[in-house]
């Protein structure tokens, strides 16, 4: 018997044919992919050195898909807050951040679907990604970004032929843009389109596999939108309905205390976040004041039996730091896991028997001007 088709459902329960291009549902709430069974050990394609190793878990066409050698970044032992932990630095994908898993995956499909010209907004590190995988699709791209975002990440869009609009005000000011303008060509935002989620899923069949096809106690994952915690429960949601872990990992999120919605509503108990105005954080690849998929994100934090905790300013570039004398160069938006380690310990979140994965999303070159602090004098 052929297996059904999975299809797109949005929060009213309507389903959608993934064929075509859609960015939400016809409700105006995001869509996500109905529930796969996973893959085993046996469906990986080891001749392949990258994320596509695990394309059996995708439900994609059977087309060339649209990649630059994205994923298979390391995982290294490190001691954290007196701990034993695996750091994984995702800023060792092309573009320097964890953003070009979901961009290979969601341009692969608008290729395939002829999309031709699309739209993206982005604190800087999606713009840069959705950018290059555009130019290597052939794909016209427009990037609205705040007038804050950081110059490199800017420049690194411009350099990949993506026009760029700077819009004045917060991160959530460019989203709203983004949605006014999204009748002008193909809305493909990282923080709406399903597909990129589907991407981003694969850095937990990643670590699955090089913890020796088991999986971590917990993850530790700077969160904005979200789609990095979504990934995570995914993709070892998948591989637990496949019978290759028995459980899946704690989900434990940080955010920093200027802009922490997501810990805000989560110790309140609350299912979705507050609207409210936030101040500027160094850390601007999680200054997402309203989150788009926030009730999905705060249930998989839930369901994993995991925690939430936002970082002071000021442990921001000291994170830097500390990460970077043990040869690890990140932005303040991926450093805040280090404090947000030592909270998690200090409250018995994660102890010396656990195995615990912190996921670093970028690159420090990515924020080099906010850090020049740091060495100046």
């Amino acid at each position: 018997m052929r297996e059904r088709t999975p299809q797109l459902v949005d929060r009213s329960g309507r389903r959608y044919a993934p064929d075509q291009p859609r960015w939400r549902g016809d409700d105006g709430t995001p869509l996500m992919m109905e529930p796969l069974a996973g893959i085993t050990r046996r469906q990986i394609d080891a001749g392949v050195n990258s994320q596509w190793r695990y394309r059996a878990a995708l439900p994609l066409p059977q087309s060339e898909p649209v990649t630059l050698g994205e994923g298979r970044t390391p995982l290294l032992r490190r001691t954290l807050a007196g701990l034993q932990v695996f750091i994984k630095p995702e800023s060792m994908n092309p573009t320097g951040s964890f953003k070009d898993r979901g961009s290979s995956v969601m341009i692969s499909a608008l290729r395939h679907q002829g999309v031709r010209q699309l739209l993206e907004d982005s604190s800087g590190n999606g713009g840069s990604s959705v950018a290059a995988y555009s130019a290597a699709a052939g794909i016209e791209a427009r990037i609205i970004a705040p007038a804050s975002t950081s110059p490199a990440k800017i420049v690194q869009s411009r350099l990949h032929g993506a026009g760029v609009d700077l819009v004045p005000g917060s991160r959530q000011d460019v989203a709203d843009e983004a949605v006014r303008r999204a009748g002008t060509r193909f809305y493909a935002s990282h923080n709406w389109h399903p597909q990129f989620l589907q991407g981003v899923k694969l850095i937990a069949y990643e670590i699955w596999e090089d913890l020796g096809f088991t999986a971590p106690s917990a993850v530790i994952v700077p969160a904005g939108a979200g789609s990095l915690v979504l990934g995570c429960a995914m993709g070892f949601a998948e591989l637990e309905r496949s019978g290759e872990i028995d459980r899946v990992p704690r989900i434990l999120i940080s955010q920093p205390e200027r802009c922490c919605p997501l810990v805000r509503a989560f110790d309140a108990g609350a299912a979705e976040v507050d609207a409210r105005t936030w101040p500027k954080t160094l850390a601007e690849g999680t200054a997402i004041a309203q989150p788009v998929r926030d009730r999905e994100v705060l249930q998989a934090i839930r369901d994993s039996d995991g925690a939430a905790t936002a970082v002071a300013e000021d442990e921001l570039l000291p994170a830097v730091r500390e990460l970077a004398g043990s040869g690890v160069f990140v932005e303040p938006t991926s450093a805040q896991v280090l404090p947000a380690l030592r909270r998690f310990r200090s409250a018995g979140h994660v102890g010396a028997d656990d195995t615990i994965v912190l996921v670093l999303t970028g690159s420090g070159l990515k924020a080099a001007q906010a850090l020049s602090q740091l060495v100046i004098g």
